[in-house]
């Protein structure tokens, strides 16, 4: 691979450092820093030129790291974890620095909160009117409610990590079906990202193929997952740009799933 193979633009990674405050809820604590230094010099060492920054789990609703990143940094964007009470006010703030949508980090959740109930229908109204996105992880067995709700509010969707549908029926899983229904909509979108995070053999892989199939030209968005939270040590960034170009072989397709596209999705 050279830097010219590479992809514009990484459309999911994350920045943190050791000492932010972590939610009670955290699934990793790392024992590192993933600064916006790391990652801007990771990016110009691969040939990468624009960014979008995944809210954390991990911090919960402290954004603030990621806000001075992004405001610092014209070649950045980001989403958000946000409190429903926030009021319009608060979220204007957020996408004058540079936020384009918030994070639903629901696959964790036993249960997840009610997308019709009063703050919900208030929060995804003003996403519409924001013109953001909602950032979502699922669980199978709720994601095609879920993306319709949302759809159905008028906000676009944006899943992590290939679907993540990581089931022993893979591709022929009722939610992934779901989730290629949802590209034929025309307002849901599909991170290439994080193959590294099944558990199933090769079917990343299978999930990729039947996704690039279905939408690649114009409703997939190439990411990193940097710096690999909970894979340190075993993932490096050329191999992110190496799983791209196995999944998307044509270098015309390649190119608008890593550049065309996430550009006009998240900095039009």
């Amino acid at each position: 691979m050279t830097i010219y193979d590479a992809p514009l633009v990484d459309s999911h990674f994350h920045l943190y450092t050791t000492d932010m405050p972590l939610a009670k809820s955290a699934w990793h604590h790392p024992d590192h820093d993933a600064s916006i230094e790391q990652c801007l010099a990771t990016f110009d060492a691969h040939g990468v030129s624009f960014g979008v920054v995944s809210a954390a789990s991990l911090y919960g609703t402290y954004n603030d790291y990621v806000r001075k990143a992004i405001k610092a940094n014209k070649r950045l964007r980001g989403t958000a974890m946000v409190d429903t009470a926030w009021d319009i006010y608060q979220l204007e703030s957020l996408r004058a620095d540079g936020f384009v949508g918030l994070r639903f980090l629901w696959r964790p959740l036993e249960a997840i909160p009610d997308l019709a109930s009063e703050e919900y229908r208030r929060l995804l109204r003003r996403c519409a009117d924001l013109g953001w996105h909602i950032h979502l992880t699922d669980r199978p067995n709720r994601i095609d409610a879920t993306i319709r709700a949302i759809e159905a509010a008028g906000v676009r969707v944006v899943l992590d990590h290939i679907g993540l549908i990581d089931t022993e029926a893979g591709i022929d899983d009722p939610a992934f079906r779901a989730i290629l229904d949802a590209i034929d909509r025309g307002r849901t979108w599909v991170k290439l990202s994080a193959g590294f995070r099944f558990k199933q053999p090769g079917l990343a892989d299978r999930c990729a193929s039947a996704l690039v199939s279905a939408g690649g030209w114009e409703r997939l968005v190439w990411a990193s997952d940097w710096p690999f939270a909970g894979f340190e040590g075993t993932v490096t960034y050329a191999d992110t740009i190496s799983a791209l170009k196995r999944w998307v072989p044509d270098s015309n397709m390649r190119h608008a799933i890593g550049g065309r596209t996430p550009l006009k999705l998240y900095f039009a």
